[in-house]
């Protein structure tokens, strides 16, 4: 070791201007500012390389064990036996913890949960509606992995428009929760789908969180609740899109976030990341590079240090659930953890100087952001005033312009499109945004796909072809 150690150190150091005189040289006049740096969408200016000159210490992220992430199946349930036998069944293929989507109160929880071992396998019910009782019944159940409530009632005005009830009854409900599950969940998929971009996304994680935390700090406060903080766990539900680096130092930026605010309530506990891959990249043409595309995103989900990885299968915009969609999707994950040692190294991100560096944009971009919003009334407000909604708007146009000029590309839809390839007989589902004018409270968050609009104007070329 120390023979290695004395090799290393015949060589001088090289500073990060030594670097860059060297690149200037090589580029043999042409501008180093205009040929090798490239902005994204977050404002952050991307070098050609970095170096720990660029860094007066690299930010200590709090303790994540990327080697224990887990394999998530989810599960819709439309027949609770059926649903059951499902879980057992993907459970022996290879999946390690369960996401039931429960529409509402008829599903028996005993029955659902039949036969499945509690002890060993991490439980997450997305309920659909809201009730007490059911949540009490539910916890009943648990054992020693854990079941997890994801109710997020913000989420679901940001999405529907509406409360569940009212602002009030909701928010009584969510403390009553609290005091159940000792566990908060912030839903910022639709964000991601809907177009923000990823400081929004995480300002928006924080602002939607610390909504809930000025919740229960007045429930306290009224004596409707004990102290929360020593035992609560916060849940962040993500969704990860393809731009590879980006999307690790994201998550790295997201504990960081939560570190900060947890640390303004005194809370301890570090948050839980459930990520899945985004549905905004994903297309109906050449629909099996919806499989490369959910593999890299798994992939920035497992080196960014999600607990729960849920994947998504290649067709689940344009075909109903099905066995093999299922099976390829969890088989994608086997194989990064299993062949591709994706669970054998802690923190395998840490020290890398690129990461390093987005991680510590990101989150200052993020902080700011998230005191705007808070200074002009939180994220309720700013919901409400559809200053959320135009933000995201803004983001998902520029993106959307972006892919039309082919910026941004989607292989097999706006580069190298195969003109033999036809969808129109293979839509089980509407893969489009869905428009119900309906009465709401405040302006819902809409997702949208980047390739929408080209894949239709290809549909109807099919049907006038057919004619």
């Amino acid at each position: 070791m120390n023979k290695s150690r004395s090799l290393f150190d015949a060589f001088e150091p090289v500073s990060a201007k030594q670097w860059k005189q060297k690149i200037q040289f090589d580029l043999k006049g042409a501008d180093y500012n205009d040929t090798l740096l490239w902005h994204s969408n977050e404002g952050i200016v991307v070098k050609p390389f970095y170096h720990a000159d660029d860094f007066e210490n690299v930010e200590e992220l709090p303790l994540t064990t990327p080697s224990n992430w887990k394999i998530s199946q989810a599960i819709y349930v439309a027949d609770t036996n059926k649903s059951n036998l499902n879980a057992i069944d993907a459970l022996a293929r290879g999946a390690e913890s369960l996401q039931f989507i429960v529409p509402d109160t008829s599903v028996s929880a005993e029955a659902l949960l039949k036969d499945i071992d509690l002890d060993t396998i991490p439980v997450y019910c997305d309920l659909l509606f809201l009730d007490v009782d059911y949540v009490k019944n539910l916890m009943n159940l648990q054992g020693k992995a854990g079941i997890f409530i994801n109710t997020d009632i913000i989420g679901h005005l940001a999405v529907k428009g509406n409360f569940y009830n009212n602002l009030n009854s909701d928010f009584s409900a969510f403390i009553s929760n609290v005091k159940i599950t000792k566990a908060i969940t912030v839903d910022t998929i639709i964000y991601q789908n809907a177009g923000a971009n990823m400081v929004q996304q995480l300002a928006y994680a924080l602002a939607h969180a610390n909504e809930y935390l000025n919740q229960l700090t007045a429930a306290r406060e009224k004596g409707h609740i004990d102290n929360p903080w020593e035992t609560l766990q916060m849940i962040f539900r993500v969704s990860i899109g393809s731009n590879y680096f980006f999307e690790i130092a994201k998550l790295r930026a997201l504990r960081l976030l939560w570190e900060t605010l947890a640390a303004t309530y005194g809370i301890q506990a570090n948050c839980k990341i459930m990520a899945t891959p985004s549905r905004r990249n994903k297309t109906i043409y050449d629909y099996n590079t919806n499989m490369l595309r959910t593999t890299t995103e798994c992939m920035s989900a497992i080196l960014g240090g999600a607990d729960v990885v849920c994947n998504l299968a290649y067709d689940s915009i344009y075909h109903k659930v099905n066995e093999f969609g299922n099976r390829m999707a969890r088989n994608q994950l086997l194989i990064l953890k299993h062949e591709s040692y994706f669970d054998k190294v802690h923190n395998p991100a840490d020290g890398a100087y690129y990461i390093e560096s987005l991680t510590d944009q990101l989150a200052e971009k993020a902080l700011e952001l998230f005191k705007t919003i808070e200074s002009n009334g939180g994220f309720l407000s700013q919901l409400k005033a559809r200053t959320i909604q135009r933000k995201i708007k803004e983001s998902a146009a520029k993106e959307q312009a972006q892919f039309d000029n082919g910026e941004i590309v989607l292989l097999g839809t706006n580069k190298h499109p195969n003109p033999e390839d036809k969808m129109n007989e293979n839509l089980e589902l509407y893969p489009f945004v869905k428009t119900k004018p309906r009465k709401t409270l405040i302006e819902p968050i809409v997702p949208k796909r980047l390739a929408e609009r080209l894949e239709q104007e290809r549909l109807e070329q099919e049907r006038l072809k057919k004619e």
